[in-house]
């Protein structure tokens, strides 16, 4: 009877060994950049904030021409963050296909926690941080 519990136990304890990993490589993959399972040909339509103030609303749609993300009260998304300039950046959805570009700003977009220096296709999953504010492409 105690063989019987032991090998339960540790069959027991290499499942929770397992599982505890695939949570670890999920976050690394996130970390890097990875875009898990998103699907990578077609656009999102929504920018969702996860982290931060957005005065105009939680989900915002995206439209063709772009939604300009900052502080100032003449940006399409204004976010009421201190590390975000005035126009910090613009997100788009155009054929299909989504955008994200930093405006200049003084501390960077940066896209699952990576800085962009150029116009960068995102998928739904994404996340696009300025200054503190965090956002999801959905």
């Amino acid at each position: 009877m105690p063989a019987l519990i032991l090998n339960a136990l540790k069959i027991l304890f290499l499942l929770l060994l397992f599982l505890f990993l695939w949570q670890i490589a999920g976050a690394i993959r996130v970390h890097i950049g990875g875009r898990g399972s998103a699907p990578r040909g077609k656009g999102a339509t929504e920018l969702v904030v996860l982290r931060g103030d957005v005065t105009k609303g939680k989900r915002v749609k995206l439209r063709g021409s772009g939604h300009t993300v900052g502080r100032s009260p003449d940006a399409d998304i204004i976010i009421d963050d201190p590390y975000a300039s005035d126009f910090h950046a613009r997100v788009s959805a155009e054929n299909g296909q989504t955008r994200v570009e930093d405006l200049g700003s003084t501390n960077g977009t940066y896209v699952n926690g990576r800085r962009i220096t150029a116009p960068t296709g995102v998928v739904k999953g994404d996340t696009v941080q300025i200054g503190k504010t965090m956002l999801e492409i959905r």
